[in-house]
């Protein structure tokens, strides 16, 4: 069979398979709650103008005694850092570390964040960091410890300690896939015993920690998966090196239960089909589920126990960002022009999340000045000169006119952050106060 022949027979399969609709009481279930706010949202609209992010503190706090509580059970003594990525905004992190959890940094500029909250528990993840991200760590070292991501940046970070004279604490991170584009970030797993003897030569590291990530993590597989590989790892080390390990950072990337929520567009079957007929928009909303936060705990910490502490004694540190974070922001925009029937202009464009993704992504807009759990088809469009700057296709309401005041919740993870000066300004952040 050919390549052509081979294609056709995936798209084919892939066009037969339908996936999870999202059925309309949980979206109903879901906006709910915003509607019984509705009079406090829009006195915030009122008071802080539009377009303008909602930080919801409250619910972040929720949140982050949820998820401690969880793992806890499981895990005791795990360590959580917030993921800065995931949401730069100071007073996010703030809000955490005055909680207790530690930051996880990616850049030079969020480690100066994190450290301008006060914050003694910090990690330092990902490649290529530059020498003067290396000397501001160095800098910092009672707070800072440095997840190194190659043999190279071990080597660039000895040279920066030794000119400060300074012994740094750090780890290694570990490649999950050794091909395709996540190899870009730290070292194979195989590597391991050799990256160690290597640390031994340079007296200003003290390597005590391994550290991995996994993604758009749906269930627990991935990390489970690559736990039970890193255990056999470990199994194999000379005994030194693994009583040397003190820390075991399982990354992040646990997704909200609710799920992910898709336009037909986004879908294996949209996809294919938008290809072929790009003007075509099904209507329909797609769900793929999310296991709740007490499988990930369960699961992982099972296979701690049965696959990992057989060979070291350790702490267990992890990087929630997306599950914390998710549902503790929301953007209020307002309808600025009525074009049609089927077709309103907001006053925020989509460069205040930072890319298209709406176009891909569901969310429900609601529409608190006219409010409904009663979807209707209208083109959500904002005021960005280009026509991907779409909020939405639907709104929740009993009509939308100029002047009304709409919601798009749960807006906190990767768009702030992912933010840009396209055309229109950058909305603010203003706390949500009963």
């Amino acid at each position: 069979m050919n390549n052509s022949r081979i294609v056709l027979h995936k798209a084919a399969e892939i066009l037969e398979n339908v996936s999870p609709v999202l059925e309309d009481e949980v979206v109903c279930a879901y906006i709910s709650p915003f509607l019984e706010q509705k009079q406090l949202l829009l006195d915030f609209s009122l008071c802080y103008g539009t377009p303008v992010y909602v930080f919801d503190e409250d619910v972040l706090l929720e949140r982050a005694v949820q998820f401690t509580t969880v793992f806890a059970q499981e895990i005791p003594g795990i360590r959580a850092f917030f993921a800065m990525k995931s949401n730069n905004h100071p007073a996010v992190a703030k809000s955490l570390v005055e909680f207790g959890l530690g930051l996880d940094v990616s850049s030079g500029l969020e480690l100066e964040t994190a450290l301008g909250t006060g914050c003694r528990h910090i990690l330092f993840s990902g490649p290529g960091k530059a020498e003067a991200e290396l000397d501001l760590a160095v800098a910092n070292a009672e707070a800072v410890t440095v997840l190194i991501d190659s043999f190279g940046e071990l080597e660039r970070l000895e040279g920066v300690a030794r000119l400060r004279d300074v012994v740094v604490r750090a780890g290694v991170r570990l490649t999950t896939e050794e091909k395709g584009m996540w190899r870009k970030f730290g070292i194979p797993l195989a590597e391991l015993e050799n990256f160690m003897t290597r640390a031994e030569n340079f007296k200003h590291i003290r390597l005590c920690g391994l550290q991995f990530h996994t993604s758009w993590n749906l269930t627990p597989s991935s990390q489970v998966s690559f736990l039970i590989r890193l255990g056999k790892r470990l199994a194999a080390l000379k005994g030194q090196q693994a009583k040397n390990i003190e820390f075991l950072d399982i990354g992040g990337g646990y997704w909200p239960s609710r799920g992910e929520w898709l336009h037909f567009s986004a879908t294996p079957k949209g996809r294919i089909t938008q290809m072929a007929l790009p003007d075509i928009r099904q209507p329909e909303r797609y769900r793929y589920p999310a296991e709740p936060l007490e499988i990930f705990a369960r699961e992982i910490g099972q296979t701690l126990r049965q696959h990992i502490f057989p060979y070291i004694n350790c702490e267990v540190f992890t990087e929630p960002g997306r599950w914390l974070i998710n549902d503790s922001m929301h953007i209020i925009l307002t309808v600025v022009d009525k074009k049609a029937e089927d077709l309103v202009i907001v006053d925020g464009g989509t460069n205040i999340v930072g890319w298209e993704r709406f176009e891909t992504d569901y969310f429900p807009v609601i529409n608190l000045s006219n409010p409904s759990l009663v979807e209707r088809n209208c083109f959500i469009f904002g005021s960005l000169c280009t026509p991907h700057d779409v909020w939405g296709y639907n709104y929740f309401g009993d009509g939308i006119e100029p002047g009304d005041i709409l919601m798009v919740p749960s807006q906190g993870a990767y768009t702030y952050s992912l933010r840009q000066s396209f055309i229109k300004p950058l909305a603010p952040v203003f706390p949500l106060k009963s």
